[in-house]
């Protein structure tokens, strides 16, 4: 038996699109996940999950401590039940900011990023210099730079490199009584984000090349980073990593936390990493509205595109039936979809197809309710964060 049969089953008298969690998937994921981190904490990222219950599961479990969320309006939100909660970005949010300053539960339990002087004056000129210290964390870039920094392999994020540049930002916020300096962030998305076992042998050559590569670099210069920090401040929390890195990372002597989120639902993106396999949790279904053609079967829906560099890697996958696949002239369509192979051929009008998302969280901007399955059993449906009112981005 596929494993998409039961999901269908327990789902059978709803009609799509909907998304469902295969909640046994996620547990084995989440173990092997805490099996990876070899004991260090595991901080959840939420945008990877956008689900408030499954956000509650996850940090209801022994190995993970803490969440790493997206915008200060859903970290606020988050604390009214949770502590240790860092933004994963800045913020320019002035009411969010004004929020956390009055806000007693949430300053203790909230801490923002910060990678500037500039970003400090802006959250100053929003809450004043007076008042209960906000708690802060600071962004270490962690792309690899080559030829006096001409090359640059990864995310551009904070821009704070060298480890003076970091600990000159650590001593501008010890000056300031408003802050009080309790973190540092460092993720490495050209590591733990690029799968080394997609395409052809030349990329994948290429990317195990800059993969270890900018591990040996990164091991090095952030552990020298927090030594500089840590004689300025008293570091509370040094996170790192994430889904596809979470080994590496965790091997720092100075790492306290790692992320982690992609790897308890597992989208499309992470199924090509030589380090691990995770088993598909999430998926959506869609409705068969036609039958063009002998070979060909249309669902109503699809275009549930993720983000990043456009390309086929960024389309939702067909999962069940087995063997099937889009059309290269439409792709996934905002209004239907139609796909072909000889899956389609045994399709009828009225059946369903199981989609899997390229990416982890933002299937739930698509969806106001998910259904829980477990042991063959609807289990629950439970709100995701559009379906709370709660559209942060």
């Amino acid at each position: 038996m596929h494993r998409a049969e039961p999901l269908l089953e327990a789902t059978r008298h709803l009609d799509p699109p909907f998304g469902v969690v295969d909640l046994d998937a996620f547990e084995r994921n989440a173990r092997s996940l805490e099996q990876r981190a070899g004991g260090t904490p595991l901080r959840v990222a939420t945008k990877s999950l956008r689900v408030r219950d499954l956000v509650d599961r996850a940090l209801a479990r022994p190995g993970f401590c803490g969440a790493l969320a997206f915008t200060l309006p859903e970290a606020l939100w988050l604390s009214e039940q949770h502590d240790g909660i860092c933004v994963g970005y800045p913020t320019a949010d002035r009411g969010a900011l004004r929020a956390l300053a009055a806000d007693d539960r949430a300053r203790e339990r909230v801490a923002i990023m910060v990678d500037s002087v500039e970003h400090l004056d802006f959250v100053q000129g929003v809450v004043g210099t007076d008042g209960p210290p906000i708690r802060a964390c600071l962004d270490l870039d962690a792309s690899l730079r080559l030829l006096r920094g001409t090359v640059h392999l990864g995310p551009r994020r904070s821009p704070l490199h060298a480890p003076d540049e970091l600990r000159a930002l650590a001593e501008a916020v010890a000056a300031r009584s408003r802050f009080a300096l309790v973190g540092v962030m460092c993720y490495e998305g050209q590591i733990a984000g690029i799968p080394d076992e997609a395409g052809s042998l030349p990329r994948r050559t290429a990317v195990r090349l800059v993969q270890r590569r900018s591990a040996e670099e990164l091991r090095e210069r952030r552990a020298e980073a927090i030594r500089r920090v840590r004689e300025v401040a008293d570091l509370e929390f040094v996170n790192g990593g994430g889904t596809g890195s979470v080994e590496s990372t965790a091997q720092g002597a100075e790492i306290t936390d790692v992320a982690a989120g992609s790897g308890l639902l597992c989208p499309t993106l992470f199924d090509h990493y030589s380090s691990f396999r995770a088993e598909p949790a999430a998926f959506f279904a869609l409705s068969v509205v036609r039958r063009p053609g002998p070979d060909h079967a249309t669902v109503l829906g699809g275009g549930w595109v993720a983000s990043g560099p456009p390309g086929r890697d960024r389309l939702p996958s067909p999962w069940w039936p087995e063997r099937l696949r889009m059309v290269a002239a439409e792709g996934a369509g905002e209004v239907q979809t139609p796909l072909t192979g000889p899956g389609a051929r045994r399709l009828a009008i009225g059946d369903r197809v199981l989609f899997r998302h390229a990416k982890s969280g933002e299937l739930a901007e698509h969806l106001e309710t998910v259904h829980l399955v477990s042991g063959g059993e609807l289990v629950g449906s439970v709100p995701t964060y559009r379906g709370e009112g709660r559209t942060f981005l």
